[in-house]
């Protein structure tokens, strides 16, 4: 094994104790029920959520892997309960009618930033050209660097959604999911998952990664739905 080969591996050995580290840290959070407040709100009565703190910056949470996705291998696939299955290309998606959004994000470890300026494509366009089936009820999400996570279908296909290719008028960092990230602004923000390259509808909720180690299903920020106990 030559020297390339051995750093690679050492490289990939870390990456591997610092996500193991991470997920440790977060079950570790779920089970003391770190950072709830026990309080409930509405986005109509208060914008900021409770427990959260505002932020100017944009952290870098990850599981301690940041694929690079070259642009000539993104693509989408919208597949399962659909009666037209959609397989698009980076060329197919930049082709597709650009739309921009702003709104606030929220992270379950307690950060919101306001005012996001996104561009991208609309999710709920997407989901019409495929033709969800009448059983079709939740959405499972795969990412590129193996991440899961689930929404319910009512969740998912809502207007100020978007596929984003674009903040604040930049295409989307590598470390902030680019080239293409999911944002679903009104659930805690590991509901939107970075580097996404499939979604699959399907009839019975299905838990994704954070799901299955003490994280709520849905995560609403204003019901404080951190975890699931």
């Amino acid at each position: 094994m030559g020297p390339e080969a051995t750093s690679g591996a050492s490289q990939e050995a870390a990456q591997g104790g610092i996500k193991e580290k991470l997920v440790r840290t977060k079950e570790r959070w779920a089970g003391e029920g770190r950072l709830l407040t026990g309080m409930t709100s509405t986005p109509d009565r208060d914008r900021l959520p409770p427990g959260q703190r505002l932020v100017t910056d944009w952290p870098v949470l990850d599981l301690g892997i940041q694929p690079a996705v070259a642009e000539a291998a993104a693509r989408l696939d919208i597949d399962g309960l659909v009666e037209n299955p959609l397989s698009l290309s980076w060329a197919e998606l930049m082709a597709l009618p650009q739309e921009e959004r702003r709104n606030d994000i929220h992270c379950v470890t307690q950060w919101s930033r306001y005012d996001n300026d996104w561009r991208g494509i609309s999710i709920t366009a997407l989901l019409a050209q495929a033709r969800p089936r009448r059983e079709a009820a939740f959405v499972t999400m795969e990412s590129h660097d193996g991440y899961t996570t689930n929404l319910p279908l009512a969740d998912l296909d809502r207007p100020e959604n978007l596929l984003a290719t674009h903040w604040e008028g930049k295409p989307l960092t590598r470390q902030h999911g680019g080239p293409l990230r999911l944002v679903v602004p009104h659930l805690y923000f590991w509901k939107s998952p970075k580097w996404i390259r499939r979604i699959s509808l399907i009839a019975q909720d299905r838990p994704g990664f954070w799901e299955v180690r003490g994280y709520h299903d849905r995560g609403d920020p204003w019901l404080e739905q951190r975890y699931s106990a």
